[in-house]
């Protein structure tokens, strides 16, 4: 005799047979019980299905006296809850707290110690454990965020100078400029091991320090050039003393559009200062939190997966040197980037 399903609990039952989250024990179930319901009888679907002809009694059975919820585990007998409410209310108020004392963290340990100290309950630091997971709460994660800022002409920005990458003024020149500060000059105690068939680049863990260098770059959008510059101080003073330098070398009869994150040099008075002085140079900002608008972190990037990422430098002028020699050889066919709107990620033009 066929199990009766109505249309409802069938499409549910074949939702259920047909995912593949759904647990292995449970779709067997399904199957049964819906063959069952196509009017297959009890020996055929235990040869079907390889169970034994009372499994299938049993879910038939269930089925048709407890609906869906037949289907479903039942209760287990075990031992009775040594925790009662109170003290699991207790863990979730201390982990979702903050931690009073110089620890910024719970720990289960210091958790399982709060919660004796608050309803006089002892309980184990892997009874805490259990208890957070059952939850799914982790006091020990932390996930960042950022209020962000200037939110009235966030996309103002960001228009501006996408509008400029992609369509330049005619006539003027475009530059993305930055700073790359604290650069290390760092030398392996011992020599690398190049990669072989079947084995990654072996490279000693322990090094010594050079010192650190710094960089001020600016990179022509429409040629896709770039300017670097050892810089010993991260100031506006620095900074304008590049512009200067900008300045006296590009063409005086060009209007010079600038991309600029928020850097303390460059809003500093003493640039503006500057700024206001040489009216050829427009300034186009980046919003507050949001320089990699700013093209030149592309080459910096660059540069660190090329030269510092992997390189080892015995001196600062040897760190200095190399990342002169890869400017000027990248400058030899540099090409600008490509500056999409659609997810595409960045690269030069072909």
């Amino acid at each position: 005799m066929a199990v009766a399903v109505d249309e409802v609990t069938r499409s549910e039952l074949e939702r259920i047979a047909s995912s593949v989250k759904a647990q292995v024990r449970q779709v067997l179930r399904v199957r049964i019980v819906l063959k069952a319901a196509d009017g297959a009888g009890n020996a055929a679907i235990a040869r079907r299905l390889a169970v034994s002809v009372n499994t299938v009694r049993k879910w038939r059975g269930r089925l048709a006296e407890l609906g869906l919820e037949g289907l479903k585990d039942g209760a287990r007998s075990g031992r009775p809850r040594r925790y009662g409410d109170l003290v699991r209310v207790a863990v979730v108020a201390a982990a979702t707290s903050v931690p009073v004392g110089p620890a910024a963290t719970w720990t289960h340990a210091s958790i399982a110690d709060q919660v004796a100290g608050t309803v006089f309950a002892p309980i184990s630091a892997s009874q805490v454990g259990r208890i957070l997971a059952d939850l799914d709460l982790k006091p020990h994660k932390v996930s960042g965020w950022l209020t962000r800022r200037d939110t009235l002409d966030f996309w103002e920005r960001v228009k501006d100078i996408c509008k400029l990458y992609r369509n330049p003024p005619t006539g003027a020149l475009v530059l993305s400029i930055d700073e790359k500060t604290a650069i290390q000059a760092r030398e392996r105690r011992y020599p690398s091991q190049p990669a072989q068939p079947g084995r990654a680049a072996r490279r000693e863990f322990e090094y010594r320090r050079h010192g650190t260098a710094s960089i001020v770059a600016a990179l022509d959008i429409t040629t896709g050039q770039t300017l670097i510059e050892t810089i010993e101080r991260n100031n506006a003073a620095t900074f304008t003393t590049f512009l200067d330098r900008l300045d006296r070398l590009l063409p005086r009869d060009r209007d010079i559009h600038m991309v600029l994150d928020n850097g303390s040099s460059h809003t500093a008075k003493h640039t503006k200062a500057w700024l206001a002085a040489h009216p050829r140079w427009h300034i186009h900002w980046t919003p507050p939190h949001a320089s990699w608008l700013n093209q030149v972190e592309l080459v910096f990037s660059a540069l660190t997966r090329a030269v510092l990422r992997h390189g080892d430098f015995t001196s600062r002028s040897d760190l200095i040197e190399k990342m002169d020699a890869w400017t000027t050889q990248r400058n030899k066919h540099a090409r600008p980037f490509r500056w999409t709107y659609d997810g595409t990620p960045l690269k030069e033009a072909a």
